[in-house]
């Protein structure tokens, strides 16, 4: 299977001051156009729930991109590891990342489609609320 990176999506607003009330998720994609990057974005949760994090962040995405099939993830960042996630009646096949030289990423996965990876500054991490820059 064959996968291509769909770096020229536009990127999302900026991720909201964590005074923000909004709910929002806290998200930054990369500029497309640069050509291939190891890592596509920033995501911050606001938990360590995967199954109330997760659902939000698919949500947040641009509708250009394809819908997400398989998600990649460090289970040990989380406190809950499903296996899957039903979101709007579609299922999403949730994997353990067995790669140690990048355990605080996501990969996003849309078969045939695209693929996206994100880093993920834990909701535990100091300074987490406010994303750099």
């Amino acid at each position: 299977m064959t996968t291509t990176p769909l770096h020229s999506m536009p990127a999302l607003a900026p991720a909201p001051a964590p005074d923000s009330a909004s709910g929002s998720v806290r998200l930054r994609l990369t500029p497309g156009g640069g050509g291939p990057q190891p890592i596509d974005g920033v995501w911050w949760p606001r938990s360590d729930d995967l199954t109330t994090e997760l659902p939000l962040l698919v949500r947040a995405l641009p509708h250009s991109w394809p819908q997400v099939a398989h998600v990649t993830v460090n289970a040990a960042m989380w406190s809950a590891f499903p296996g899957r996630i039903l979101l709007a009646n579609h299922v999403i096949q949730l994997h353990r990342a067995t790669a140690r030289h990048a355990p605080d990423t996501i990969c996003l996965l849309a078969p045939g489609r695209g693929r996206w990876d994100l880093r993920v500054v834990p909701a535990r991490a100091v300074g987490a609320d406010r994303p750099a820059g």
